[in-house]
């Protein structure tokens, strides 16, 4: 059965923004070797158009740069929407009972599965099928946008917490 993990880069103050800060190389470096052992990812609408950068090569980009947008490919993807009528290789697009198909989704998987985006997070903790939550705490304040939790945050317990890159931190959280 997989597990559903819910993981992004987090502000201070609680936002995630990635026009307001991003990963250092090793960081950076830490998300292409989480990408290529996936065994896939789950994404709501505006996420999956922010990430469907990486469908196209470009020629500025490093190696990690291209090892990442190779594995994020390779990986099966699923689209959680109500407004897009197709999406892009190697993804489907996810409509009606959420819940019905996050739960065939786990249990016909194995390994992590990313969760990506903060509402469809909301809405997978609302319906407790989110496994694990990880914060990757930046030294950075951005005074508003979007938060990390779109709801209520639930009832966490602390598992792991990991020096990542310079002054990045991860938080690694199981609900209570």
């Amino acid at each position: 059965m997989a597990k559903l993990v819910f993981g992004m880069n987090q502000s201070l103050d609680g936002y995630v923004d990635h026009t307001g800060f991003a990963p250092g190389p090793a960081l950076f470096r830490h998300f292409v070797e989480e990408a290529e052992r996936q065994a896939g990812s789950v994404y709501g609408r505006q996420m999956y158009e922010i990430m469907r950068y990486w469908d196209d090569d470009h020629a500025e980009w490093n190696a990690d740069e291209r090892a990442f947008a190779a594995a994020w490919r390779r990986q099966p993807k699923w689209v959680v929407s109500r407004t897009l009528k197709s999406v892009g290789p190697n993804a489907r697009l996810v409509q009606g009972d959420l819940e019905s198909a996050i739960r065939a989704l786990k249990a016909e998987r194995d390994g992590e599965v990313e969760v990506a985006g903060p509402n469809l997070a909301r809405s997978l903790t609302d319906l407790g099928l989110i496994d694990e939550y990880r914060i990757y705490l930046h030294p950075v304040v951005l005074g508003g946008g979007k938060p990390y939790f779109a709801g209520p945050r639930p009832r966490l317990r602390l598992v792991a917490h990991d020096r990542m890159d310079g002054d990045v931190i991860r938080l690694t959280y199981v609900p209570a």
